[in-house]
């Protein structure tokens, strides 16, 4: 099965945060086609290069309702992915988010 998603990526800094979009591939965990908003990787680096980055987290939408996960990020390739185990309780918590109907 081919299941890929639409999400929303959340580099996390000690002071803000830089905001992307990208699809999760949800059979391997990879993320592809990531386009950071109002952040150019090519002159400031991949975020999770910066001194003061914390974490990534990813983003599952449904409407008004959300369901959100951890996002590992590769420095040396810049790839994002999400780990075999957070991917299989994601999988869970995203078939509960779609099953149910669109929040207001």
């Amino acid at each position: 099965m081919d299941l890929k998603l639409p999400i929303t990526i959340v580099d996390e800094f000690s002071d803000d945060e830089v905001r992307a979009t990208g699809v999760l591939d949800l059979a391997s965990g990879d993320i592809y086609d990531v386009k950071h908003q109002d952040y150019d990787v090519a002159t400031e680096g991949l975020p999770a290069e910066r001194e003061d980055y914390e974490f990534s987290c990813g983003i599952l939408s449904n409407g008004s309702k959300e369901v959100e996960f951890r996002v590992e990020v590769n420095a040396v390739t810049g790839r994002y992915s999400v780990t075999p185990s957070e991917l299989l309780e994601l999988k869970g918590r995203a078939a509960k988010l779609f099953s149910a109907p669109p929040g207001r």
